[in-house]
């Protein structure tokens, strides 16, 4: 979930190239001080780092705060939220199926949901399981994911499997990745169909059990003890400040579960050993067969060339980003929720992996991206590179561009106060087809919005220029003003709004753009 997702991690390499001459793999004190200087320049609350090396956990360490609040330190077995990082799990739980034959890779999804529907008859028949997993579906980048963002909307599962109906392609099915995160809430519904249990129950029963991951949680509900549990930080209005952990999802399978590098060590073990685990690896959770059917590229992405790692080839598999580094095959995925960051990767040719967590948005990103680079880059033989500090040239680059822009925007909205407009013309109920009804209401002589069914989308209208407003929402742990364009009839009446967000910042999964919200007749 989020823009911080694999396409942001390679795409920040191809931008940083370098020469490559050798230098010792890392010591545990060099491996803290990297830390301690990232989370010093980024500005992050709390830091967790966990290492394997040939079927043993190296290195795992907690830095920082949980919360700035309480001033309670990280430690191995601190759960952050490791968001989009469950899809994985969410692959794992149906290879289990696909070996327990209760399903195949090929099955149509409407054999297991027959309410389930997508944008035409030829799609909605044709679509597979692996389709559900692998962003290929022709829908664009984070489609329907205003469902999800912000948490505390009371959309359901139901609403899920029926909304892609109601959504416009951007390209051909099967022949461009877009990054979703609906259609691995119906994979959750399908695991939750065939196995007659919740998709959280199958998760925690079949995979977190079975490998002793004892101190993780297949969603944030299921912590009863919460006293080990890292608070999501913002630094967007600038400076630091804690935020609400976000609320549970439809389901988990795409960002909901929960878990620490102590535990996530054992989770990278396991893929490591071909889905073996426990002691002399005398059991198995999925086979061989099931890891490379997971680690096969299924959607084609742009490898980019860059003379440090020597590309030749990158795409996704199953919950996986897939590429290769100087020879050696990489496995990683990152995950993103409000002050949420995470990223595991693993060289499965050097039997490496390396996961961190971390509780502060958007500093996280440059920790993780920094501290994970530099670890990966010793074991390659790469010279020292200095990550920490080229990534924060290029996220200080990012937002000091993103801030020009929202400044201007909100610049021009003081400079328009004087403005006139019939308040009148624009009040009432308009409806999307999949994100139901949004109020335009005066409240103290002044235009606000409200989701019916997204409570935390309610905000101010401010005139911006022609039929277009700019929206401040209430809710800003995330960064997600929007404008609203309003079109009339022939009498000035507003009859349809669209949206789309203010800043390039945006996480995607604001999806506003595919909003087509209609009036609806008084």
């Amino acid at each position: 979930m989020k823009k911080i997702i694999s396409i942001l991690f390679f795409s920040i390499l191809i931008i940083l190239l370098c020469n490559n001459s050798t230098f010792a793999q890392l010591s545990s004190q060099v491996i803290d001080s990297l830390v301690q200087n990232a989370i010093k320049k980024f500005e992050v609350a709390g830091v967790a780092v966990g290492i394997v090396k040939d079927g043993k956990i190296i290195y795992e360490k907690g830095f920082g705060m949980k919360s700035i609040e309480t001033k309670q330190l990280v430690d191995v077995n601190t759960n952050f939220a490791i968001a989009s990082n469950s899809k994985a799990f969410t692959c794992a739980a149906l290879s289990i199926l696909v070996e327990e034959g209760k399903l195949k890779w090929t099955d149509k999804v409407r054999d297991f949901i027959p309410e389930f529907k997508m944008y035409n008859d030829y799609v909605t028949e044709n679509f597979t399981i692996q389709d559900l997993l692998t962003h290929r579906s022709g829908l664009g980048l984070g489609a329907g994911d205003l469902m999800l963002f912000p948490d505390g909307s009371d959309f359901t599962i139901d609403d899920v499997v029926k909304c892609f109906q109601f959504f416009k392609p951007v390209s051909a099915f099967r022949t461009q990745f877009d990054y979703d995160n609906q259609l691995y809430l119906v994979a959750g519904e399908v695991i939750a169909r065939i196995s007659k249990t919740i998709y959280e129950d199958f998760i925690q029963n079949k995979i977190l059990k079975p490998l002793q991951m004892e101190n993780s949680y297949s969603s944030l509900n299921r912590m009863k003890d919460k006293t080990n549990l890292a608070i999501p930080h913002s630094t967007t209005s600038g400076t630091i400040k804690s935020m609400n952990s976000f609320g549970d999802q439809i389901n988990s399978a795409a960002g909901g579960i929960y878990s620490n590098v102590h535990d996530m060590s054992k989770w990278m073990l396991l893929l490591l050993n071909h889905g073996k685990h426990g002691a002399d690896l005398k059991s198995q959770l999925f086979t061989e067969e099931s890891l490379q059917e997971m680690w096969k590229i299924q959607t084609v992405e742009d490898a980019n060339h860059n003379p440090r790692y020597n590309y030749h080839f990158r795409g996704y598999g199953l919950g996986w980003e897939l590429t290769d580094v100087k020879g050696n095959l990489s496995v990683s995925h990152t995950g993103g929720l409000p002050g949420m960051l995470s990223i595991v990767t693993m060289i499965p040719d050097l039997n490496l992996g390396v996961v961190i967590l971390t509780n502060t948005e958007s500093g996280g990103a440059g920790v993780f991206s920094a501290v994970s680079q530099t670890i990966i880059d010793s074991y390659l033989g790469l010279s020292d590179f200095g990550w920490t500090d080229k990534y924060l040239t290029y996220f200080q680059s990012v937002k000091n561009e993103g801030d020009s822009t929202t400044k201007m925007v909100w610049e021009k909205v003081k400079n328009s106060t004087t403005v006139s407009f019939n308040k009148n013309d624009f009040v009432g109920i308009y409806r999307d087809n999949w994100f139901g009804k949004m109020e335009v209401f005066e409240k103290e002589n002044q235009l606000w919005i409200k989701s019916y069914r997204s409570p935390k989308l309610t905000g101010q209208l401010f005139f911006y220029n022609a039929n277009t407003f700019a929206i401040k929402w209430n809710y800003q742990d995330m960064n997600c003003d929007a404008f609203a364009m309003f079109s009339l009839d022939e009498n000035g009446k507003a009859q349809i709004i669209k949206m789309k967000g203010i800043s390039p910042n945006m996480d995607f999964s604001f999806d506003f753009q595919d909003l087509d919200l209609q009036r609806l007749k008084e």
